[in-house]
């Protein structure tokens, strides 16, 4: 087990550090900008990396979403879900601790102005969508991520594609919802980057816990439910 959350801590924390590090370093850079394409590639890159080098051990979540939903899909030991969300949380801000450390060290920082890369919906959602918009998008984008990733990981899937498949899903949900939220799917990447935004980040976290533990349950029970190979077969 020790091992198991080591790999969840290392996972989580290259996923921030690659993914909001590439948003608040270089998505803007003057003249260099990566903008919403690197970052989108950014985080899908991370996870592609890191789920080769540790889904033979953990499983590859790194994110409470994920564990959620592949408990919901009966992939997942209950007993396990509350250990994993806990190190995927602390790898995250650790990540964001890192971030926040290099980024001082440019002179007129300031991660409460910024935003540092966090999520947000109504005046803060990058593109000023509504709290509602911005709970339909969250909910609808990570109930598909638990679909791609029961349906990729499954016995009937090309053998060793799985996180590729994976990665690149997750590249598709920052292209599409940057704009709206800044793209969480991920509650661990939230609240990484939020305690250290400090203000409106953390008042509009909540959103960002529920609607993403809601989508990757429901996203785990559709494939269990709907897509899963009948065992009685």
């Amino acid at each position: 087990m020790f091992k198991r959350l080591s790999a969840e801590f290392f996972g989580t924390f290259w996923l921030v550090l690659g993914g909001c590090g590439t948003a608040v370093f270089a998505a803007g850079f003057p003249g260099l900008g990566v903008g919403f394409l690197g970052v989108a590639l950014a985080f899908g890159l991370t996870v592609v990396t890191m789920a080769y080098a540790c889904a033979g051990i953990s499983g590859a979540h790194f994110n409470p979403a994920v564990t959620v939903g592949l408990f919901f899909g009966g992939r997942f030991s209950g007993k396990d879900v509350i250990p994993y969300i806990v190190v995927q949380v602390i790898g995250a801000i650790v990540a964001a601790a890192v971030i926040y450390v290099i980024a001082s060290g440019k002179e007129g920082f300031d991660a409460t102005a910024t935003g540092f890369a966090s999520n947000g919906y109504g005046a803060h959602s990058p593109g000023g969508y509504s709290l509602l918009a911005c709970m339909v998008s969250e909910f609808v984008l990570t109930a598909m991520f638990l679909i791609v990733i029961h349906g990729s990981t499954d016995r009937r899937a090309p053998a060793g594609f799985g996180p590729l498949a994976i990665g690149l899903t997750l590249t598709i949900i920052h292209l599409i919802s940057i704009p709206i939220t800044n793209t969480s799917v991920n509650p661990a990447r939230s609240t990484g980057v939020a305690l250290f935004q400090g203000t409106w980040a953390i008042q509009q976290l909540w959103m960002f816990w529920v609607v993403p533990l809601i989508g990757g349950a429901v996203g785990g029970l559709i494939f269990r439910t709907l897509l899963a190979e009948d065992s009685s077969k």
